[in-house]
Formats: structure tokens, sequence, C-alpha cells
């Protein structure tokens, strides 16, 4: 996988270094952080694999779908129709056009979707995305680095203009957010340590996701880093597929067991209570479905993804 690969020469002092700095996952954090829920010793069971003790929390990302999952509260959907509207004067595009920049908010700890290199600059799938999205507008591309549970929650107070940062479409985020068609698809992964000595899972002391307790961190891809560090405190993690994959390359302890627990449908998305952006929505929608149609996405897929075509649903189930 050679785009993932590039991450196992990364410093782990890099990998630390962006954590602290990220804000956002598509989802960044620092790793350091204590998870949300308490390490809660009568949870924990004897593993029938490595002879570890398996404590039933389950580390996800915050504001993810993994953690909507993990609580029985995800609500997958679909884009909503988007038809061409009525030019206007006061919409988002004008603005962006006017500007010459469209600014884009992205994950600096999100890999291989968005992450830093070492000289300062973003590199990665929804980078890539995203710069196309810009050049086939015309336009300059700033990229800004808020929390993700910021860009999930809206009200951006128009200090980014898209997110392109592997959200997935649900029920609830519509109501905040318009979405186009979605760019890819990823499988929700389930992972676990090698030192839990767990091969699958039903070598999980409790049922996914019943018997399960939500712990937090920032963002899922600090989940790894944590058991990279050396914390105990969880041995199961949730994320895409392609973040498991990628931090296994990158050198972190942890496997992937089981088939994916769902599959998840990413678009850009952009802010409803922000400036009017019917016509914006409208334009990048049609530049991902071109995207599409000529390959553009296919093959930025099969480069990021060791060769998978991640853009149609069927590669998601």
């Amino acid at each position: 996988m050679q785009n993932l690969r590039r991450l196992a020469v990364l410093p782990i002092a890099m990998l630390i270094l962006a954590a602290c700095q990220s804000g956002t996952s598509g989802e960044s954090g620092d790793p350091t952080a204590e998870p949300s829920a308490s390490h809660d010793m009568e949870s924990m069971a004897p593993s029938d694999g490595g002879g570890a003790n398996i404590s039933n929390l389950v580390c996800v990302g915050e504001a993810t779908t993994y953690l909507d999952w993990l609580e029985g509260d995800l609500e997958l959907a679909e884009a909503d129709p988007i038809e061409e509207p009525a030019d206007s004067d006061d919409d988002l595009l004008d603005t962006i056009m006017e500007r010459g920049e469209i600014v884009v908010s992205t994950d600096p700890n999100y890999a291989p979707q968005s992450f830093l290199e070492p000289d300062g600059s973003f590199v990665g799938f929804d980078i890539d995305v995203a710069t196309e999205i810009a050049n086939r507008l015309g336009v300059d591309i700033r990229f800004e680095t808020p929390e993700w549970d910021a860009i999930t929650a809206g009200s951006w107070s128009e200090r980014w203009d898209i997110s392109v940062g592997s959200m997935t479409i649900t029920e609830d985020r519509k109501g905040i957010l318009s979405f186009t068609q979605p760019y890819y698809y990823t499988p929700a992964q389930v992972a676990v340590s090698e030192r839990s000595g767990i091969t699958s899972l039903e070598d999980l002391p409790f049922d996914l996701p019943e018997g399960a307790e939500a712990t937090t961190l920032p963002t899922d891809a600090n989940c790894a880093e944590s058991i990279q560090a050396g914390r105990s405190e969880f041995d199961v993690w949730i994320s895409s597929s392609t973040t498991v994959e990628g931090a296994i390359e990158a050198g972190s302890p942890v496997i992937a067991v089981g088939d994916p627990v769902f599959g998840e449908p990413l678009a850009v998305a952009i802010d409803k209570s922000g400036p009017p952006h019917d016509e914006l929505l409208y334009e990048i929608d049609r530049i991902i479905g071109e995207m599409h149609e000529d390959g553009t996405l296919t093959s930025l897929s099969e480069e990021w993804f060791d060769g998978l075509d991640l853009t149609k649903v069927a590669d998601a189930n």
C-alpha cells in the first residue's frame, strides 16, 4: 500500500504533533487526552485469546457515526435530490468566486484521508478530492482544521465554506447540513489491540454493540495512537476500514477483526445556517458527478486505498 506505507516512516513525534495541532473525520485530537468513560475494572473479563483482561469499553471518535452505532442512534441517509437553482447574487458560490479561494475544513491527523507532511502541507484522499473541486471551480484552496464536533454541529459562522472530510450522511446531520451526492463509501471496521489476543469478534467477552460501553477521544484515529502509546483502558476500536489499515501500516499494534459492521456514504457538506448556498451545492454536486464519470474519484481511491475502488456502494459492503 504505497501511500499507507509512507506513514510508517513518519516519526512518532510527528504523529503526536499532528494530533496536538488537530481540529477535526472526518476527526482529530490529543492522544494523551483522557477518554470520556472511566475505566471500570468490574466490567473487565478475561480473554480466551491472549490472557489479557478485555474491558467492554470501545474507543470511538466524538460526534462520529461509530459512536451513534454503539449507542443505537445511527440512521444512515441518502442525500436529498439537488436541482439547478435560479441565479442569485448573494449565493456563497459568488462569494468564493470573487474571493478567488475556497476554504475547506479538514483533519491533519486522519490518514490516509488527510494528514500533515513534515513540511506542513496537507496530503491524502480527501485533500486531493477537495483540491480537484477547487481546480474545477477555478479558485485557490485553503484548509482550516476545526474540531470535528464543531463541523458536525453546524453554525460555522462562515469560518470555512465546505467540509470535505469523509462525513457520513445521517438523518440528524441532514437537519443542519446540506450534502452533495457521496464521493465515496467506506466500511466501518472493528479493530482490537494485538495485546488482547483477540482474533475474531466471537472472542470478545461481550456483544457488539449491545454489551459495549463507548469511550471517546477527539478523533477515532486517537484510539489507535493511545493503544500504541501503551494505554490499557480499552482494547477495542471502531473506525473506517481505511483508517484502521492506515494505522496498521503506520505501526500501530492493532488488527482488524470480523466483517465491517456497516457501510458509510461520505459526502461534501455545507452549513445550512450560513449564507445561501444553493448554487454552490449544485455546482459541487455537479463536479462530483463529473469526477465519478471521468474516473478521477476511482483513480484517487485506488491511489490512496491500496488499489481499492471505494467510489461505488457495492464496494462498501
